[in-house]
């Protein structure tokens, strides 16, 4: 049986320190660094530099690697509407975008926590057929969890507004 934790944003953060103000002083929980994972990823179609920032806050000791920068910029470009799709209700009928408050569910599996210092947790995407994993870190049994490897950024359906077949 999966255990899952709902989160709920009022409003999406814009910066490290509306990040900080959301999370307390560190990352807590799996669920919790991973949920404000995706809500880091949706500021990059507005401003990627601000959104590298919130990463880097959320991956602790261990900054975003030029390839991982490299890799955001492939996945999001002229697709920043990627990471809204995690959100409840956000479907490519309406372009992926969620009602407010937005709500995410992140959940595990039954190999979520097989290695020790380690989470991979699943999120559903309202544009692809099964969930999107995240591998999370913890700092050495201090119960921080950082983001370790993201896995989010797979292709998903296009929003019906950019679909020419449609």
């Amino acid at each position: 049986m999966e255990n899952s934790q709902i989160f709920v944003f009022e409003k999406l953060p814009q910066s490290v320190q509306a990040l900080q103000a959301l999370s307390g002083a560190a990352p807590g929980t799996p669920y919790q660094t991973a949920a404000l994972t995706v809500a880091a990823l949706c500021r990059y179609g507005d401003d990627p530099s601000a959104a590298i920032d919130m990463l880097n806050c959320l991956k602790g000791p261990q900054p975003l690697s030029p390839y991982e920068i490299q890799f955001l910029k492939d996945r999001l470009s002229g697709k920043a509407y990627k990471p809204f799709s995690f959100f409840e209700g956000a479907t490519p009928e309406n372009s992926y975008t969620p009602p407010k408050p937005c709500r995410i569910t992140i959940f595990d599996g039954p190999y979520s926590f097989s290695q020790a210092g380690y989470a991979t947790l699943l999120i559903r995407s309202g544009g692809a057929d099964s969930p999107r994993p995240i591998k999370l870190r913890e700092k050495s049994g201090s119960g921080e969890w950082f983001l370790w490897e993201n896995y989010l950024l797979a292709d998903i359906r296009a929003p019906k507004a950019a679909d020419p077949w449609a």
